[in-house]
C-alpha cells in the first residue's frame, strides 16, 4: 500500500468496506474551538454505524498551564475509551469529521501512538455526502469492545514519535520545526486562546489549512510534497510539528505521513509553551 493509502481512505472505498464481512469501526470526531461539543451535529447526521468520540473528554487529559489545553491521555484511559467505542482486536478503524480531518486527525494520531493502524476519511462528511452515500441520524451505542492497545499493555507498537518543550526549543538547530497554526497567530498579530502571542523561536509557519483543497480534501500528493519541500520538510532533516494544543498539528503529521515523511508531534504545543514565562517567544 502507498503511504497515502495507509493514511487516507476515499468515500467509495470505505462504503465497500462497510458492506463487507468485517467492517471498520468508524469514529465521528466533530470538534472545533468554536463548537467543542460536536454531539448535536453528530446526532443530526453521521456515517452509518459511526460512533461519536468526545475529543475533550476521551482524546485528552485534563488541561493545565503546565501540560497545555489538550494533554495526551494516559494509555489505559485511551484503551477504556476505545472499548466504549466498540473497538475489538483485529478490527480496522477510520476517523472522520466535518472540518477536513483537522479534528479527526487527533484520533488518528492517538490510536497510532498507542499502537494501532488507523485511517482518515479524506474529505470527511462532506465528501461522503458528495459521493451520494447515506447518513444516519440519532446515536449509535455499540457493544463494548475488547481491544488491547499495545502502548497500554506495555508492548511496542507502530507508535508515533513525540517531543517536549525542551526538544522543540532545540529542534531548529538540527531539523525543521513546523507551526501548524494560522499565520496571524504564528506572527503574533493575534492570540485568541493562549497566554502569549507569537511562536517558538526558529519554527516555520505551515498552517494546517494549507494541506487541504477548498473542498476540504487533502491536496494531491505532488502538491503536498512541493508544499513541504519548500518548508524544508522533505524528510532529509528531522521534522517536528506543533499547533495550539496538539490537535491540528496531528493533521500536519498525517499529511507528512501520506508522503512517507515521519514527523514528531509536540503535544503540549503553544498552549504549554506560552504559559511558561521562561520560554522565549518570537514574533513576525
Amino acid at each position: 500500500m502507498s503511504p497515502r493509502g495507509d493514511v487516507l481512505v476515499e468515500p467509495p472505498e470505505l462504503a465497500r468496506e462497510l458492506a463487507g464481512e468485517l467492517p471498520p469501526l468508524v469514529l465521528d470526531v466533530r470538534w472545533s474551538l468554536a463548537a467543542p461539543d460536536g454531539r448535536p451535529a453528530y446526532r443530526a447526521g453521521h456515517l452509518p454505524g459511526a460512533v461519536f468520540v468526545d475529543l475533550e473528554r476521551e482524546l485528552a487529559a485534563a488541561p493545565s498551564p503546565a501540560a497545555g489545553r489538550h494533554p495526551l491521555p494516559q494509555p489505559g484511559r485511551l484503551q477504556a475509551a476505545a472499548r466504549r467505542w466498540g473497538l475489538r482486536d483485529g478490527r480496522a478503524v477510520v476517523a472522520y469529521d466535518d472540518v477536513g480531518g483537522t479534528s479527526a486527525a487527533r484520533a488518528w494520531w492517538l490510536l497510532r501512538w498507542a499502537g494501532l493502524n488507523v485511517r482518515l476519511l479524506d474529505g470527511g462528511l462532506a465528501a461522503w455526502r458528495e459521493a451520494g452515500l447515506p447518513v444516519e441520524t440519532g446515536e449509535v451505542r455499540p457493544e463494548p469492545g475488547d481491544v488491547v492497545l499495545p502502548l497500554a499493555a506495555g508492548r511496542a507498537g507502530p507508535g508515533m514519535p513525540t517531543t517536549d518543550a525542551d526538544g522543540a526549543a532545540a529542534w531548529p538547530r538540527h531539523g525543521v520545526l513546523l507551526d501548524a497554526r494560522a499565520g496571524e497567530r504564528y506572527r503574533g498579530d493575534v492570540e485568541p486562546v493562549d497566554p502569549r502571542a507569537g511562536h517558538v523561536p526558529g519554527a516555520r509557519s505551515a498552517p494546517t489549512t494549507e494541506n487541504l483543497t477548498p473542498a476540504g480534501r487533502f491536496l494531491p500528493a505532488a502538491e503536498l510534497r512541493a508544499r513541504f519541500a519548500a518548508l524544508g520538510a522533505d524528510g532529509d532533516a528531522p521534522v517536528a510539528v506543533y499547533c495550539g494544543s496538539g490537535v491540528t498539528a496531528a493533521h500536519e503529521v498525517a499529511a507528512l505521513a501520506s508522503l512517507g515523511v515521519a514527523a514528531a508531534l509536540y503535544p503540549g504545543s503553544w498552549s504549554q509553551w506560552s504559559a511558561d514565562p521562561a520560554r522565549p517567544v518570537a514574533t513576525g
